[in-house]
C-alpha cells in the first residue's frame, strides 16, 4: 500500500485513470470486490427475501 499526499482533484484523477486502464473484466471484478467489502463492513438487518419482497424480479424460462 502506497501513502500519497495529494489534492482531492489529483487524488480524484489518479483514481480515474487507474480504472479506466483496467479491462472491462478487471472493472467488473472491481465492483464486486468492493460491493462484497461494503457487504462486510455494513452488513444488512434484513434477510434477503425482506429486501426483495416487491421487487420486480425477471426469471429466465426453464427449457424442459
Amino acid at each position: 500500500m502506497q501513502i500519497r499526499y495529494l489534492t482531492k482533484e489529483a487524488s480524484n484523477k489518479i483514481r480515474e485513470e487507474e480504472f479506466l486502464a483496467l479491462t472491462p473484466a478487471e472493472r467488473l471484478v472491481a465492483f464486486l470486490e468492493l460491493s462484497r467489502r461494503i457487504n462486510r463492513l455494513f452488513p444488512s438487518k434484513e434477510t434477503f427475501e425482506e429486501r426483495t419482497k416487491g421487487n420486480f424480479i425477471v426469471e429466465k424460462k426453464k427449457e424442459g
